[in-house]
C-alpha cells in the first residue's frame, strides 16, 4: 500500500516540531516537505504534488485561505487540511469553499490528525468534532443580519481592510504591521468599522466578510 504523501506548512516552530513527530511516527504516512509561510509552502506543493498539504490559516506570505485557494486552482490533486488556533466555527465554511477538505483545531492534533489526514486522503471531508455541528448550521451571514451596510457610512479602506485581516485571523499587532500603522490604529480602525456596520463580535466580522465575498481571491490581495 502506498503511503500517504504530506507536506506541512505552520509558521510556529513548535507546532511544526510537534506536528512532524506525529506525522512521522505513523509507517502510512510519508512527510516530504516542509515550510514556514505560504509563499514558501505553494511552490513546493506544486513541485512534490503530495497528496495532502496540512496548512496554518495565519501565515505569513500566503495566509491559509489564499494558499487553499491556489492550490485547488493549481494542485488539483492535493487536498488541503487546515489546521488552526480558531475555535469560531465562522472560519470553516470561508475555507472549505475555497477548497478545503479539512479543518482541525490544533488542540485536537494529537489525538485526531491521523484520523484527519487519512479521511482527507481517501476523498472524504474532516470537521473537527468540537465545532462540526455548529459549523454545518452555519448560514454564513447571508440573511443580512448583521452588519449590513445600507443607511450606513461607508468604510474607509483602511477600515475595510483591517476588517479584512481580522477575519483572516491576524491580530492587531500582525495587521499593524501589514499595514504599516499603529496597533492604536488598528483598534480604532476596526471598532468605527464594527460601529458602522453593526458588527459586534469577531464571528460576525466573518460571517460578514463571506457574506459580502472579503474571502474570494482577489479580494485577498
Amino acid at each position: 500500500m502506498d503511503r500517504i504523501r504530506v507536506i506541512l506548512a505552520d509558521d510556529h516552530p513548535v507546532v511544526l516540531a510537534g506536528i512532524r513527530a506525529l506525522l512521522n511516527a505513523d509507517p502510512e504516512v510519508e512527510l516530504v516537505g516542509e515550510a514556514t509561510d505560504g509563499g514558501e509552502a505553494l511552490p513546493m506543493i506544486r513541485a512534490v504534488a503530495p497528496d495532502v498539504a496540512v496548512v496554518d490559516v495565519s501565515m505569513p506570505g500566503l495566509n491559509g485561505l489564499e494558499l487553499t485557494e491556489r492550490v485547488k486552482g493549481e494542485c488539483p490533486g492535493t487536498r488541503v487540511l487546515v489546521l488552526t488556533v480558531h475555535e469560531d466555527a465562522a472560519y470553516v465554511q470561508p475555507l472549505m469553499r475555497a477548497g478545503a477538505r479539512g479543518y482541525l483545531l490544533k488542540r485536537s492534533a494529537a489525538d485526531d490528525l491521523l484520523r484527519a489526514v487519512r479521511a482527507v486522503a481517501s476523498g472524504g471531508v474532516y470537521l473537527d468534532p468540537s465545532i462540526a455541528g455548529h459549523a454545518l448550521a452555519e448560514t454564513s451571514g447571508s440573511d443580512g443580519r448583521p452588519g449590513t451596510a445600507e443607511g450606513r457610512e461607508p468604510l474607509s479602506p483602511r477600515e475595510a481592510e483591517t476588517l479584512r485581516l481580522i477575519a483572516q485571523g491576524f491580530s492587531n499587532k500582525e495587521i499593524a504591521r501589514r499595514i504599516d500603522v499603529s496597533v492604536k490604529s488598528v483598534e480604532t480602525y476596526k471598532a468605527r468599522a464594527a460601529e458602522k456596520l453593526g458588527l459586534r463580535t469577531r464571528a460576525e466580522i466573518i460571517r460578514y466578510g463571506a457574506a459580502h465575498g472579503w474571502f474570494d481571491a482577489l479580494a485577498l490581495r
